[in-house]
């Protein structure tokens, strides 16, 4: 297996239900390590950027508007298969359909208040660790 690093986001919704230490247990209990974690306060910037794959869709400026509405965490996993194993770990992004045990059928409030955030292949993870980390504060 190859170990890998994965970027993740607590989300506002889950930030405001004091949620992180629950959700940081889950993620250790499926095997990975959180060896970066900071709470930030996202920009409308960095919000912006971050999503701008979403650009043009319909939603793109209420999610901006959601993602800095509150704190979040953000994260540097680590672990064997991170990005599978950390988006298998989220669940689906409509918790209805989350599978138990996952981390959006057991905190997720909607699809739009979906708790977590988490890369979906090993470039994506590289180009947003890079957005909220540099190297010195990846400890692994």
């Amino acid at each position: 297996m190859a170990v890998e690093r994965t970027f993740s986001i607590l989300k506002p919704d889950a930030t405001a239900r004091n949620l992180t230490g629950a959700v940081n247990a889950m993620i250790e209990k499926a095997g990975l390590r959180i060896i970066a974690q900071k709470r930030i306060r996202m920009s409308r910037a960095e919000a912006e950027k971050f999503y701008a794959v979403h650009r043009e869709r319909p939603f793109f400026g209420e999610l901006v508007s959601f993602m800095i509405s509150g704190p979040v965490v953000v994260q540097v996993l680590e672990g064997d298969n991170a990005i599978a194993k950390y988006r298998d770990l989220m669940g689906a992004t409509d918790p209805a359909k989350a599978a138990d045990g996952t981390i959006r059928k057991a905190h997720a409030n909607s699809v739009g208040e979906n708790s977590v955030h988490g890369s979906d292949a090993a470039e994506t993870a590289a180009k947003e660790i890079a957005q909220f980390f540099s190297g010195n504060e990846i400890v692994g």
